[in-house]
């Protein structure tokens, strides 16, 4: 941002005292004594323009004008007009034509001056703010199109070679893998999207306890094993030797963990180092990943956490990603009560992130202290009523437990739901909520009063994940919220946890 603000007065010395009045509150004033020379001033570059109205000749006024008029959209250039006492103020009507002006009536005091001179600039710096944050939002969208595309062309890739295979297992099973892969990626993206307006509206509910950072350092990184390893990481992890205890959301410490790697492996070439370190003193606990790889520009420096900030620093998009990773990193650590910092020499000069949380003293270690890897239990016969009026969804799910070993009966809308309901015993349904007919919030309160499904266990299966969705579907009177696609690990082990099976 250019921070000059360019002075025009009738004569050198109001101009001298205007810039010596600036200069006294840490701003700098350039006199401009013809009106040529103030506009060659303005092409190089301007925070707000001091003018005295006797300067305002029509040809000059609407020169200024012209210039006002060819500003780039975000642009507002700040203008005080110092004025003459004047009962009429007939020329008062001209100004609204240089923009954003700001009339003082003369004689003015050196404090006004200098406090109206202070707004303008805070107000021009907005403008500048304003237009990096819509550029980085522009790059932003520009690269999740590019990451949503990716993974579509091989999804529809493999529907024609599904079409094309006829009878070819070891086809059809390479196949379903690749779309599998291909919908992990897009869902991974979703959920990054999602946490991120979570976060940033102040949704997302942390379940803290007293957890040992210890017990999570390799939950993390199984989350980035297979990047390390594709990319042929060297990587050494270095613990701490006692408890180092801090007041967290496992999970959402994973999460901040693994994003980091994640970011390292991303920007460090084929062979390089990734160090991930756990220490401690006495106040806080520091989890640290340093890489030997790219490095951050100082440029970037400043923005390296900052959500629409261009996260890539090479042009190379092979590993994809959004570059949001480290917004999420830097909110839920301050939901946590921590600080993340970042240190970089420079470009090719490796990258080091820190995350620091305060910890517990003298807090017994926690059963929560590390997050438990989900097992698929084993399966148990249940009778299921699985209700969507996406019939390719409904179908896919049902397939999926009748491998299982479970009974599953399909319904594609509500009424036929209620129906077979009232013919039919059921351990657990799985309903849709955005049914044409009527929606699952009240299809479920319909079918919980049935006697058949007095014991039955209700899942909601629903593409929304806010947590404002989650507590409308607990008050319908739904046991668990799934957002699709489902987490089939997770709905085994509620199967097998919470029903009884149907006699």
């Amino acid at each position: 941002m250019e921070h000059r603000i360019l002075i025009h007065t009738p004569t050198g010395k109001d101009g001298r005292l205007i810039a010596t009045v600036l200069a006294r509150n840490g701003m700098q004033g350039v006199e401009c004594t013809t009106p040529s020379q103030l506009l060659d001033e303005m092409g190089r570059g301007v925070g707000a323009l001091i003018l005295a109205e006797e300067v305002l000749a029509r040809e000059f006024t609407q020169r200024l004008s012209q210039y006002v008029e060819q500003q780039d959209t975000w642009s507002d250039l700040p203008v005080i007009v110092l004025t003459r006492r004047d009962p009429n103020a007939e020329h008062l009507r001209s100004y609204p034509q240089l923009g954003n002006v700001t009339l003082l009536e003369r004689p003015v005091n050196s404090v006004t001056l200098s406090s109206a001179a202070q707004a303008a600039l805070r107000a021009r710096r907005r403008q500048y703010d304003m237009r990096d944050i819509d550029r980085r939002k522009d790059e932003f969208l520009a690269m999740l199109a590019h990451e949503l595309r990716n993974p579509l062309a091989p999804i529809s890739a493999a529907a024609d070679i599904l079409r094309l295979a006829a009878a070819d297992p070891a086809r059809v099973r390479q196949t379903s893998e690749i779309v599998s892969r291909q919908v992990k990626h897009m869902t991974a993206l979703i959920d990054d999207l999602l946490d991120v307006s979570r976060v940033s509206r102040g949704l997302v509910e942390l379940a803290m306890a007293d957890v040992d950072a210890r017990g999570l350092l390799t939950h993390a990184v199984e989350q980035v094993r297979p990047l390390i390893e594709r990319r042929r990481h060297r990587l050494t992890v270095t613990s701490w030797p006692e408890p180092a205890l801090v007041r967290a959301d496992a999970k959402r410490l994973i999460q901040i963990v693994a994003n980091l790697l994640n970011n390292a492996a991303k920007y460090t070439p084929e062979g390089g180092s990734i160090t991930l370190a756990l220490s401690a003193d006495d106040s806080q606990v520091a989890l640290t990943v340093e890489d030997n790889g790219i490095g951050i520009p100082a440029r970037l420096m400043p923005h390296v956490f900052e959500l629409f900030s261009q996260a890539e620093r090479s042009p190379d998009r092979s590993q994809g990603g959004l570059g949001i990773g480290l917004a999420l990193v830097r909110s839920l650590v301050k939901l946590h009560g921590g600080s993340a910092e970042v240190e970089s020499a420079g470009e090719g000069q490796g990258s080091r992130f820190t995350v620091r949380l305060p910890r517990l003293v003298s807090r017994a270690h926690s059963e929560q202290a590390a997050a438990s890897a989900l097992t698929l239990p084993p399966g148990q016969h249940r009778k299921l009523l699985v209700v969507d009026d996406n019939v390719d969804a409904a179908q896919t799910l049902s397939m999926f437990l009748e491998a299982a070993g479970h009974d599953v009966t399909v319904e594609y809308s509500a009424s036929a739901a209620l129906r077979v309901a009232h013919e039919r015993d059921f351990d657990a349904c799985l309903l849709d909520i955005g049914l044409p007919d009527l929606e699952g919030t009240e299809l479920v309160k319909r079918l919980r009063v049935l006697p058949r499904l007095a014991d039955a266990t209700f899942i909601a299966v629903t593409g929304y994940g806010q947590e404002q969705d989650r507590k409308r579907t607990r008050e319908a009177g739904f046991q668990h919220h799934f957002v699709k696609p489902v987490d089939l690990a997770r709905l085994m082990q509620v199967l097998a946890a919470g029903t009884t099976p149907a006699t």
